[in-house]
């Protein structure tokens, strides 16, 4: 089984281009105890284990998010775990974005979706059916 650094590794070397642009990957969850360590808090645990391996320090706060942010082979990358429910992730995913002038494209955003089974991953360009909702 493929770790989960070692696929947002792949992902950033299969689309990585000359382009100084970052790219901007946000971890889904819900802050606090309570959903500590749970499925539900996959995208901030994935996130916790990157910037660990890749030395990125999420010591910051931008836009109500965990905020770290690196280089990863010569690619910036921004690192976010949005400290609003998941639901309103939106209201820190948007802000980043736009913040740093990134399009949609630049933007990965990782939760864990109901519809598929526990350590299945799946990788999509756009939403789809069982996607996540969040505004």
């Amino acid at each position: 089984m493929i770790s989960c650094t070692k696929l947002l590794r792949r992902c950033l070397c299969s689309v990585a281009s000359s382009s100084p642009q970052p790219w901007l990957f946000v971890g889904l969850g819900n802050p606090g105890e309570k959903y500590q360590s749970t499925r539900h808090n996959v995208g901030f645990d994935m996130i916790d284990a990157f910037a660990k391996s890749q030395g990125i320090q999420m010591s910051s706060v931008h836009c109500k998010a965990l905020f770290g942010e690196g280089l990863v082979g010569g690619t910036p990358v921004l690192l976010a775990k949005p400290q609003t429910y998941m639901n309103l992730s939106g209201e820190s995913a948007g802000p980043l974005a736009a913040y740093y002038k990134l399009p949609l494209n630049r933007v990965i955003l990782i939760f864990d979706d109901m519809d598929l089974p526990c350590g299945v991953l799946r990788i999509q360009p756009k939403g789809g059916h069982g996607h996540h909702k969040g505004q």
